[in-house]
């Protein structure tokens, strides 16, 4: 089964894209999803974060409190380090078994820190979904409701465009209307058909 990587920066369109490539019958696996499920309640991510960072990342549930952790990471950086050393392979090896699990022409594997990650051996092909880091500032903005200040803090975070687009073997670029999106995603989605019967 071809593996297509769908990455690109924060709020660039990667999940308005993810589900163009859904509603066409793409089975879709998340590194998101991923990370989020490898951090439930009882899993090895939540425990991990509980004596990595103790338990003032933890709600009064017992849950991982998000917005904390977010804010905590991109205060210090090593703390990012540190967590990403964590969950990473947790991540990578859910990933590698929701893969296996699927029968089909391609999957769209969903990482948007590919970049950082370095999870590029997941995947046969890279796509990158590109925006102007103005437009991404706005939607973020827009999206969470934070300041501009923490918008581009996520932003500085993330690998440049350029480290994105270098790896790319497919780009969409998000900066116009649905209606061009749906047909650059069409237009992908036979070009990868063709590949998988290869």
């Amino acid at each position: 089964m071809l593996v297509v990587a769908l990455t690109g920066g924060i709020a660039s369109g990667k999940t308005t894209v993810s589900d163009r490539f859904a509603a066409l019958g793409v089975p879709v696996v998340d590194a998101d999803v991923a990370a989020r499920e490898v951090v439930a309640p009882g899993q090895p991510g939540l425990e991990g974060i509980r004596q990595a960072f103790g338990e003032s990342m933890l709600d009064n549930r017992g849950r991982l409190d998000r917005a904390r952790l977010r804010e905590h990471i991109f205060q210090h950086p090593e703390a990012r380090a540190r967590l990403n050393a964590l969950l990473h392979p947790l991540i990578r090896e859910r990933l590698r078994g929701q893969l296996r699990a699927l029968h089909a022409p391609y999957a769209l594997l969903v990482i948007p820190l590919l970049v950082e990650t370095g999870m590029q051996g997941l995947a046969d092909r890279v796509l990158v979904v590109d925006a102007p880091r103005e437009t991404q500032r706005q939607r973020l903005m827009a999206r969470d409701g934070g300041s501009a200040e923490l918008a581009e803090a996520m932003l500085a975070a993330q690998a440049e465009r350029g480290a994105r687009l270098a790896i790319a073997d497919d780009v969409i670029v998000n900066d116009s209307d649905l209606k061009r999106l749906q047909a650059d995603v069409e237009a992908l989605h036979q070009a990868y058909l063709r590949l998988a019967g290869d």
